[in-house]
Formats: structure tokens, sequence, C-alpha cells
């Protein structure tokens, strides 16, 4: 699962060491919300996006395999999902991920994972 926490190479090597908080983020359809922490460790790597109001202030983990590109000037971040697979991703919890990020990352992966293959997930509550 280690793959989709990492960011693929065409995606960095244009943008070498760029921090990508604050950056809005850009699904397949359209604005979701803003970075509001990005890490880098290999294997770890995501980003916790801000979604504000659009779905009632709830963060969301999104893996880096799932980034598509990075573009500095614009200051944005183009992931391949759309705003229903973001929305539908489990939430992200700080207290859980300081004390088990493996266990949160493995959530959060499977539930990307399968987004990827295109396998339909039941809606979960926006709450």
């Amino acid at each position: 699962m280690a793959e989709i926490y990492t960011y693929r190479a065409e995606v960095l090597v244009p943008v070498p060491s760029v921090d990508l908080t604050g950056f809005d983020v850009e699904a397949a359809d359209g604005h979701i919300g803003k970075v509001d922490e990005a890490t880098y460790e290999n294997g770890s790597s995501c980003l916790v996006v801000d979604t504000g109001f659009w779905i009632f202030g709830k963060k969301r983990m999104i893996p880096a395999g799932v980034v598509e590109r990075i573009d500095p000037e614009a200051r944005k971040v183009f992931v391949s999902l759309t705003k229903d697979q973001i929305k539908n991703a489990p939430d992200y919890d700080e207290d859980r991920h300081r004390a088990d990020e493996r266990g949160h990352h493995d959530e959060n992966a499977a539930y990307y994972e399968q987004q990827a293959r295109g396998v339909p997930t039941a809606d979960r509550p926006a709450g």
C-alpha cells in the first residue's frame, strides 16, 4: 500500500522542494479545498485537505499517489479524484493519525485504491 503514499516522479521532478501548504486542491471536477498540511516521507506522503464548508469543515487525507500535477505559479494541486470520491473518503482524524499513523494510512489507502480501480463504494454520511 505504500505506493499510493508516494508522489509520482513526474509530479515532483518539475517542482522539487515546494511546500504545498496553502495550495488550492482541484479534483477532476472542480475545487475541493486547500492543503492544510503536506508530508513528503517516502512511502507515507500525503496531503491533509481542509474542505472548508464544502463538506462541513471536514478534512480529508489524500495520498500523494493521486496527485496528477502541481502548478507552483498558480499554487494549485490537481488530483485524479472526483469531488464525490473525496467527499466519501474516510474523515481525517488528527488524534488517531498521531496515535496510529500506519493504521490510519492503511484505512485510507484501502479506500483510495478501490477508487483507483473503479470499485464503487457506498456513500458515507457527511458527518
